[in-house]
C-alpha cells in the first residue's frame, strides 16, 4: 500500500480516493466503472449518449429518423437517458455493493438538464454522485440536491469555482462531495483553458490547486472535502508531496487515460493498440472541437487533416478594399471574393492539388477542401442531431430558435459522429481518439511490457502500490 494513502468516506462507506475519469460516448461504460467500484474505488459511468443493448446484448445503433433537428434532438435525449440508465444498473450490479458509482455529464451537451434529471430519477440508490464539467454548471447543485446525490464539479481554476460557489453551490453546500481540478494542459478530452491562459505555456498544477483550496476555505468548505487531481496522474509516487499536505487539504486522484488500456475497457482493440505506440508529444491540444473548448486527443490522421484544412485558409473581402485587390477565380462561384495577390496564388496552387472547393467560415475566411470532403462536411452538418447545447460545426443551439446565429464552421467536425464511430469499431485513423498527455507512458511503463493488458482490478492494485 502506498504510504499515506487512506480510504475516504463517500456514498456512506469507505472507498479508496481513486476515481475513474468519466469519458463520454460509451468509453466509460458499465464494464469499466463497475469493475473500478468493485476494486474499492469510485467508478464513473459516462452519461453522454451511452449505449443501450438489444435482447442479445449488442449495442443498439443510435439512428435518427426525425426530419428536423429539433425532432432528432428529442431522439438523442431519449437515447441518452435510456443508455445511461442501462449502464448505471449494470455497473451497480458488477460493483457488488463495493466502492461507489458516479455518473459524468457534460454541461454543454445537448439536453443536459432533462437527461440528468431523468437518469437520476430512474436510478435511485445506485448513483453516489455526479461529476460535471465542460461549461459552468450552475444548476448542478440544485439538481443533485433534488435527488439526494452528491455533486463533484469539474473546474480548471479557483476563479471558476468561486463563481459557481457564490452563485449557486453555497446554497447546497451539504451535497458538495469534492471539487475536481482538471489540469487544462494535461487532461484528455475537453478542458477549461480560459482566454487568459496560454495553451502553449502550461502552468504547474500545485499552485493552481493551492489557489483552489484557498477559494474553498474562503467559502467555509472544510479541508476534509477533497480536491480531486485530474489530468497527468499516472503513478501515485509522483504525487507523494500532495498526500497529507496541510496546504492542500484532502486530495483524491482521478485516472482517465490509464483505464483505457484494461480488459474491461470497451474501446476497440485497434484503439488499445494505438495507445501502446505513442511517443511523448503525440497528444495534441487543439481547438477544432465544435464545442469551442480546447481538447486533447491523439494526433492521428484525423486531427492532422483538420490541421491542414485550417492551414489552407485565406481571408477575403466582399469588395475591393485595402490590399484585397484581386478577385478569387478558383473554388468559388461568382466574382464577389476579393483577396490579396499572395492568397490568390496560394489558392490556385491548392486548387491544382485537388482542393477545388472553397468553404466560408464565420471569420470571413475561406478554406479549401476536396469535393469529396465538401460533400461529407455538408452532409454531416445537415444530419446534425443537436448533441451539444451550442455547436460551432452546425450552428445548432438546443433552445430558443435553435440557431447560434453564426455561420456553420467547416473547420470543425461532427463530434457525435466521430466519437460513436471510434468506440464502435471505426477506423482509428479516421476518428477522434481522446487521450491525456501522459498516454505515451503506456509504452514506457514496465507494467505493460510484453503486451500485458491488466484487468481493472489489477490496475487498481498496481496504482495502490504507488506505481
Amino acid at each position: 500500500m502506498f504510504k499515506g494513502l487512506k480510504p475516504i468516506v463517500y456514498g456512506g462507506h469507505e472507498v479508496w480516493p481513486l476515481i475513474e475519469g468519466g469519458k463520454g460516448v460509451a468509453v466509460s461504460n458499465h464494464q469499466s466503472s463497475g469493475a473500478w467500484a468493485a476494486a474499492g474505488g469510485i467508478g464513473t459511468v459516462s452519461a453522454v449518449n451511452a449505449d443501450s443493448y438489444d435482447a442479445d446484448g449488442n449495442p443498439i445503433p443510435q439512428v435518427y429518423h426525425g426530419r428536423t433537428r429539433p425532432l432528432r434532438h428529442q431522439e438523442l435525449i431519449q437515447y441518452a437517458i435510456d443508455g445511461a440508465v442501462e449502464q448505471v444498473k449494470r455497473a451497480f450490479e458488477i460493483s457488488g455493493g463495493k466502492g461507489a458509482i458516479n455518473i459524468n455529464v457534460l454541461w454543454e451537451m445537448g439536453g443536459a438538464q432533462p437527461i440528468l434529471q431523468e437518469v437520476l430519477s430512474r436510478t435511485k440508490g445506485m448513483i453516489a454522485g455526479v461529476t460535471c464539467g465542460a461549461g459552468m454548471p450552475y444548476k448542478l447543485s440544485e439538481i443533485a440536491a433534488q435527488h439526494g446525490v452528491s455533486y463533484l464539479p469539474i473546474v480548471s481554476s479557483g476563479r471558476a469555482f468561486r463563481a459557481l460557489w457564490k452563485r449557486a453551490y453555497s446554497k447546497a453546500a451539504e451535497w458538495l462531495a469534492a471539487v475536481v481540478y482538471e489540469d487544462p494542459w494535461l487532461a484528455g478530452g475537453h478542458n477549461g483553458l480560459s482566454n487568459a491562459e496560454d495553451p502553449n505555456k502550461p502552468e504547474a498544477p500545485y499552485a493552481r490547486v493551492k489557489a483552489l483550496r484557498d477559494v474553498m476555505r474562503e467559502g467555509g468548505i472544510p479541508d476534509t472535502t477533497p480536491i480531486v487531481m485530474a489530468g497527468g496522474v499516472w503513478h501515485l509516487r509522483d504525487w507523494n508531496d500532495w498526500i497529507d499536505n496541510p496546504e492542500l487539504g484532502s486530495i483524491a486522484f482521478q485516472f482517465g487515460t490509464r483505464p483505457l488500456l484494461t480488459q474491461e475497457s470497451p474501446i476497440p482493440q485497434a484503439w488499445k493498440d494505438e495507445l501502446t505506440k505513442l511517443e511523448e508529444g503525440d497528444i495534441l491540444l487543439h481547438k477544432f472541437s465544435p464545442t469551442g473548448f480546447y481538447s486533447s486527443a491523439i494526433r492521428n490522421p484525423f486531427l492532422r487533416d483538420l490541421e491542414s484544412r485550417s492551414e489552407r485558409q485565406i481571408a477575403f473581402s466582399l469588395e475591393h478594399a485595402g490590399d484585397h485587390t484581386h478577385q478569387l477565380d478558383v473554388g468559388v462561384k461568382g466574382k464577389n471574393f476579393w483577396v490579396t495577390r499572395g492568397d490568390l496564388l496560394r489558392a490556385r496552387e491548392w486548387f491544382g492539388h485537388g482542393y477545388t472547393s472553397a468553404l466560408k467560415t464565420p471569420d470571413n475566411t475561406l478554406i479549401f477542401v476536396t469535393d469529396e470532403d465538401r460533400a461529407i462536411i455538408r452532409k454531416d452538418q445537415a444530419d446534425c442531431m443537436g448533441c451539444l447545447s451550442h455547436c460551432g460545426f452546425s450552428a445548432w443551439k438546443d433552445h430558443d430558435d435553435y440557431s447560434t446565429g453564426r455561420l456553420a464552421d467547416p473547420r470543425s467536425f461532427c463530434i457525435q459522429k466521430t466519437l460513436q464511430d471510434a468506440v464502435h469499431g471505426g477506423d482509428v485513423d479516421k476518428n477522434l481518439l481522446f487521450a491525456g498527455h501522459g498516454a505515451y507512458k503506456f509504452k514506457k511503463d514496465p507494467f505493460y511490457s510484453n503486451g500485458f493488458v491488466p484487468t481493472v482490478g489489477q490496475l487498481v492494485d498496481r496504482i495502490l502500490t504507488g506505481d
